[in-house]
C-alpha cells in the first residue's frame, strides 16, 4: 500500500483515527518518527484497516486473541489536509502532528 508521512505538505489525503479514553480522537497509524501516515485515497486507508483486521483474525485463529477483540473495528478514516508544518488537520480544525 502506498502511503506517506504527513510531511509532504500542501495536499489532501486520508488518515486512520481511533477514539481513546484518555486522549480522545487520535491518529492510529504513524510513521517511524511519530508523524501521521497520510493515505492518498480513502480506499487505501480502508485497505490498511482491512490488513489490521486480518492480523487480528489470524491471532484469534492462533489462540492469541479473543473473538470479540478480533472482530471489533474501532478505527475509522477521515479526510485530512496537510499543513506547511507537516501536521494534518481534519475538517473541524483539530490538528495532529508528531507529538503524541
Amino acid at each position: 500500500m502506498k502511503s506517506s508521512s504527513s510531511r509532504e505538505h500542501g495536499r489532501h489525503g486520508f488518515c486512520i483515527f481511533i477514539d481513546t479514553f484518555c486522549q480522545g480522537v487520535t491518529v492510529a497509524v504513524r510513521d517511524g518518527e511519530d508523524w501521521p501516515v497520510v493515505f492518498p485515497t480513502e480506499r487505501e486507508a480502508q485497505l490498511e484497516m482491512v490488513d489490521f483486521l486480518q492480523t487480528r483474525l489470524q491471532e484469534f485463529l492462533d489462540g492469541e486473541r479473543d473473538f470479540e477483540d478480533a472482530i471489533t473495528v474501532e478505527e475509522y478514516v477521515m479526510p485530512v489536509t496537510v499543513s506547511a508544518s507537516g501536521a494534518v488537520m481534519v475538517e473541524d480544525g483539530r490538528v495532529f502532528d508528531n507529538e503524541v
